[in-house]
Parts: structure tokens; C-alpha cells; sequence
């Protein structure tokens, strides 16, 4: 058994896939899936599956998460407009003092 093969069955691995990926942005999206599960399986000791198959939680729960997850993305929408917002009125400013240094 290989160390890689230990350490899947240690942390409940049971299969490994290979993609061929076209699309950089999809493989990027599909890394970032699998290093957050690895996170979450890492903190809670269980997998979505196992959570519902154990019944560990229920449909409640599950909308009353993804209604949190929205909420927070919501705010992060709402912070990165504020950014943009501030960028650009910097941009602005410079562009203004730029031009007052060359009259």
C-alpha cells in the first residue's frame, strides 16, 4: 500500500478519480471543492454524506444553513461593491490630482 493509499484510508477516502480539464476555471472550482471538503472533514469529522445518511442532520437544518451561507454571501457581495466603489474614487482623485501637477 502506498502512503497515499494509507492516508485515503485514514481520512475515509474510499475512491480517487482522474479529470482531464479543458477549462482552467472548472479545474480551479473543482480544487477548491475538494479542499474545502478536506477542511470541513478535517473539523467535523464526518462528511455531508455521512451526515445524512446517519441522519446527523435534517432538512431543517440543511435550509437553515444554506440560508446562512447566502446571507453571508450577500454581505461579501455588498463589501466588494464598497471596494470597487472606494478604488474608484481614488482612481478619480489621482487622476485629478495628476492633472492639477501638470497645469
Amino acid at each position: 500500500m502506498s502512503s497515499r493509499e494509507i492516508s485515503d484510508a485514514k481520512n475515509g477516502i474510499t475512491s480517487r478519480r482522474e479529470y482531464g480539464f479543458r477549462d482552467p476555471v472548472v479545474r480551479n472550482v473543482v480544487d477548491k471543492f475538494v479542499s474545502r471538503s478536506d477542511v470541513g472533514f478535517e473539523k467535523y469529522g464526518s462528511t455531508l454524506d455521512d451526515e445524512r445518511r446517519l441522519k446527523m442532520k435534517g432538512l431543517q437544518k440543511y435550509l437553515n444553513d444554506v440560508q446562512e451561507e447566502l446571507m453571508d454571501a450577500v454581505l461579501y457581495i455588498q463589501a466588494a461593491r464598497d471596494e470597487l466603489q472606494d478604488l474608484s474614487e481614488e482612481a478619480l482623485i489621482d487622476r485629478f490630482k495628476a492633472k492639477e501637477t501638470h497645469v
